[in-house]
């Protein structure tokens, strides 16, 4: 065909309609989908599909029929079988897939369906006999002669009938009449409120169909956006708005995802970004706070980025991702992709952690270097003591050991810092997770467990590379003090010490580390929720979380430094002279007869001093980390790939399941229960269509 004949064609069936196709003109696709689900007629050899076969070819078993179930596409049989013959013809085929690439194929649909008599109009008979027969046995009742649906139909004494654009405009209308009818029915005292229930009973009757599961889930929440216990009727309107437009919606949020340094938007972003795109503005705040506070449900923080946001606007995302048979939709297509893109981002993660804590800890070395010569002095008299304070210990070691003395031992540290922050961090947050309430929240004594958990899991790798580092941090006074002592390397020390060597000291530094994190994490993650108000709809800026967590270090370092002394005493090698400890017990008992009380909190300030500034300068170059260097296929390139083109995907019309799809979901806006095959009175449904309503021939 030319283009010529192509373009008159094309004009010709806008002017006068649509000719059904011939066999002759009956693609090849077409007829390869009818043929591999047709069955044929023993009498007449004729192929054709039955309701079963029909569904096959409309919806296949392998697809996803989370919301939408199967045997509800039966309703498009009767669409599709123009004859009311019980069975459908290549021709009938042909016809109906022609219709399902109609750009208005949804609507027109669910017009066919209503006009029985196949006359260009929808009867109000027709329509409320289809609609009764149809509706769940349970359902939320409708006044077909209220207000609303007069306008489009007329009074009683002046019923008319409905053409095509009437009746595409009054379905598009009804849902949410539904909600509104539905809102007075449950709202008894007439104060324009409703209990969380009701509106969860609501959204489910009418638009379960179109949400997630992570929505559906949480509807009963959003009575929490507002500071009492109920929803009001502009809290329904509002979410009522934002399910209508989700298409709008995603497309506003990938555009604002795109613009973001790290692919995450807050509320005034979003509202900022609709604003621009839309002629008017579109959204309103109640309507973004809605938005934003589902797609912020279990996260800390008001920056959401498009995995968040999916959660709400993606109807086939699941419950924790699961498909009817258990797995998850990625994981039933590749788990071995899957396990290696996991494993590969957990490599990320943990590579920015040990650079981000490597820095960290050398910056604050010196520090810890200074604490731990204190730590080692021996003798209660001021005499015996080589150092005043720490300062006088930082002014001595440069002085006769050089600038190069302060990170003396630096090595074992920062070797030993990421596997020690990555074990503790990751502990904590499984704990936790495991403690936690389904809302979220936790209680303080399980997490007081948490952190000690994560504390004492961290000594297992930790306490070997403490003992090397501290005994390569006093050798330079040893060698001051002691003429002619060697200085020894960090790989001598492991072999001289062995295996158990190693672990010397590991009670103490069980009695220090596990304490230490039972205080810390506890303690910033309530400075940062009761202090600065940290929720799902605010995220704390970096000052806060530094502040937070230099705080919370504070009397976790403090409290734990008599661990800390005498995990000291006992790993490093004693001098001749110097009492030496033979455990842990015996350690705490010789420092209190011989040097007292204070002995034990030497080095306190300096333990401050260290752990505040650590936390800061770690968190500082994770986040400049992350800039740096993105992680490759992240969430971030994914918003920028996204943003390549603004609009959101056009719908997939390659095969006629995903346009049956919608087709449905424009029909189950009328009541969920449409095309189920049980429904009450009626056990077969649309399968036993009463005489009136099938056409066939009296005779």
């Amino acid at each position: 065909m030319s283009k010529v004949t192509a373009v008159k064609e094309a004009v010709k069936e806008t002017l006068v309609g649509h000719q059904e196709p011939s066999l002759e003109v009956v693609s090849v696709q077409t007829k390869a989908r009818f043929n591999t689900y047709a069955t044929k007629d023993p009498e007449t050899g004729e192929a054709y599909l039955g309701v079963d076969q029909f569904i096959d070819a409309v919806a296949p078993p392998d697809e996803d029929y989370h919301k939408i179930k199967r045997e509800q596409y039966s309703i498009l049989f009767q669409v599709a079988d123009r004859k009311r013959r019980g069975k459908v013809t290549l021709a009938d085929w042909a016809s109906f897939e022609t219709l399902l690439n109609k750009p208005d194929a949804e609507y027109e649909i669910a017009f066919r369906l209503f006009d029985v008599e196949r006359l260009g109009k929808v009867k109000y008979d027709d329509f409320r006999k289809l609609y009764e027969l149809n509706k769940g046995p349970e359902s939320i009742p409708f006044d077909w002669e209220c207000e609303w649906a007069k306008l489009y139909i007329g009074s009683k004494t002046k019923r008319h009938s409905m053409d095509y654009q009437q009746f595409s405009q009054m379905l598009r209308g009804l849902q949410g009449e539904r909600i509104r009818q539905a809102f007075q029915l449950f709202d008894k005292d007439a104060d324009g409120y409703i209990e969380p229930d009701d509106f969860e009973r609501i959204i489910r009757e009418t638009s379960e169909h179109k949400l997630s599961d992570h929505l559906l889930e949480n509807l009963h929440t959003l009575c929490n956006i507002s500071q009492g216990t109920k929803i009001s009727y502009a809290n329904v309107r509002a979410f009522q708005n934002m399910i209508r437009e989700m298409d709008l919606v995603e497309s506003i949020i990938r555009r604002a995802c795109a613009r973001s340094k790290d692919g995450k938007i807050t509320k005034a972003e979003f509202l900022n970004v609709a604003a621009k795109t839309t002629r008017f503005s579109l959204f309103t705040p109640m309507e973004a706070d809605i938005l934003f506070h589902f797609a912020s449900l279990g996260e800390p923080s008001g920056r959401i980025g498009l995995r968040d946001f999916a959660k709400v606007l993606d109807p086939s995302w699941r419950y924790r991702g699961e498909l009817d048979d258990g797995r998850s939709p990625a994981a039933a297509k590749s788990a071995g992709q899957n396990f290696l893109s996991s494993a590969l981002e957990s490599a990320y993660g943990f590579g920015l952690g040990s650079m981000a804590g490597a820095f960290g800890a050398f910056m604050v070395y010196p520090i810890d270097l200074v604490k731990t010569r204190l730590q080692n002095q021996r003798g209660a008299d001021p005499g015996q003591r080589l150092y005043k304070n720490s300062l006088d210990c930082f002014r001595k070691v440069i002085r006769n050991e050089g600038f190069r003395g302060l990170y003396s031992g630096v090595l074992p540290q920062l070797v030993g810092v990421a596997p020690e922050k990555a074990i503790k961090l990751t502990v904590n947050d499984l704990a936790r997770n495991f403690f936690a309430k389904k809302d979220g929240s936790i209680w303080w004594g399980h997490e007081v467990i948490s952190g000690g958990t994560a504390g004492a899991c961290q000594v297992v790798f930790t306490n070997p590379l403490e003992i090397v580092k501290i005994r390569l941090q006093v050798q330079g006074e040893v060698a001051k003090s002691v003429e002619g002592a060697p200085k020894r390397s960090a790989i001598w020390i492991v072999r001289n010490l062995g295996l158990v060597g190693l672990y010397k000291g590991a009670s103490a530094c069980l009695l220090r580390d596990v304490p230490f994190s039972a205080i810390y994490f506890p303690t910033y993650s309530h400075l940062k929720k009761d202090l600065f108000g940290e929720s799902s709809t605010k995220k704390l800026g970096v000052l806060q979380l530094l502040t937070a967590g230099a705080i919370a270090g504070m009397p976790a370092a403090y409290l734990t430094t008599p661990c800390d002394v005498i995990k000291t005493r006992l790993q490093v090698e004693a001098r001749k002279g110097d009492t030496t400890y033979t455990g842990l017990r015996h350690a705490a008992k010789t420092i209190w007869k011989e040097e007292g009380f204070r002995a034990f909190f030497r080095g306190g300030p300096a333990r401050i001093m260290r752990s505040s500034p650590q936390f800061g300068f770690t968190l500082a170059a994770y986040e400049v980390l992350q800039n740096v260097i993105p992680y490759p296929g992240g969430e971030k390139e994914q918003s920028l790939q996204a943003a390549a083109a603004t609009a959101l995907k056009e719908k997939s019309v390659e095969s006629p399941f995903a346009r049956s799809r919608n087709a449905l979901k424009i029909l189950l806006d009328m009541d969920e229960h449409f095309g189920r095959t049980t429904l009450g009175p009626n056990e077969k449904g649309w399968k036993t269509l009463p005489g009136w309503m099938s056409g066939a021939d009296k005779a």
